[in-house]
């Protein structure tokens, strides 16, 4: 199960699973793009896909979207709790408070939502695996990026907790923090669509949505008894959240 699976990190995971095999709940706001994305994979890799369109940020309709799965399909092996964004760039005296809420709303309640509900059967089973897509941001902060940060924190803090809460029922919880990536809207939704300012990434190399995919295919794929805790990556030009060298795209 992929949330946030119609664009960035959360596509390319899905179409890498699907590569290998993986029947895939995936999960957005945009129908268009789910049904789109469905019929792409199932005809390329004749997986099973079952869509769940809504808006992570209801508890209401997390919880209809998955009442509407059937036995088999609730038992799911995988979570991957990839929905998340940021919203804004400014000083937290200039901060917007709906930009704020939309951030917390989305990448910590969002996050708990689906996992109460998906870890409830994990825990039924007796086996099961989270990851959560947290962040350099969720262990680094960065100028004006106050909230953005601040949630990604707590994700890392939920990543900690629900791996304390979950290991005695045989459960992998883990995350993979990524840097600067690109291929994603991560910066155009951050810009509130403004395709000017979120041209942030022509000075230098980053990481390709694709590179998180294959470092989340890595943890799910290794035998059961082992657990990959956290991946941290970024671009060979990124040293952390404050240090990127600019001077131009390296040659791929």
């Amino acid at each position: 199960m992929i949330t946030g699976a119609t664009s960035g990190i959360g596509f390319a995971t899905a179409k890498l699973l699907a590569k290998k095999g993986y029947n895939l709940i995936i999960t957005g706001r945009r129908n268009d793009k789910l049904q789109e994305i469905k019929e792409k994979l199932t005809h390329k890799y004749g997986v099973e896909i079952i869509t769940l369109c809504f808006d992570i940020r209801d508890n209401t309709a997390v919880e209809l979207a998955w009442n509407s799965l059937n036995d088999t399909w609730k038992n799911v092996d995988v979570l991957i709790n990839n929905a998340g964004l940021a919203k804004g760039l400014a000083p937290v005296h200039q901060g917007s408070l709906s930009d704020w809420e939309t951030m917390i709303d989305t990448n910590i309640k969002g996050l708990l939502y689906i996992s109460r509900i998906v870890t409830q059967v994990m825990v039924s089973q007796h086996k099961g695996q989270i990851i959560n897509v947290c962040s350099t941001a969720g262990h680094e902060v960065y100028p004006n990026g106050n909230v953005y940060s601040a949630t990604k924190y707590a994700v890392d803090a939920l990543t900690k907790s629900m791996r304390l809460d979950l290991y005695k029922h045989n459960i992998r919880v883990g995350q993979v923090s990524p840097g600067h990536v690109e291929q994603t809207e991560f910066a155009l939704v951050r810009f509130d669509g403004d395709s000017e300012k979120a041209r942030i990434y022509e000075d230098f190399s980053p990481l390709k949505a694709k590179d998180v995919a294959n470092a989340i295919y890595y943890m799910i794929s290794q035998p059961g008894y082992v657990n990959i805790q956290h991946i941290m990556l970024m671009g060979t030009q990124q040293a952390g959240s404050n240090f990127i060298n600019r001077n131009g795209r390296l040659v791929e």
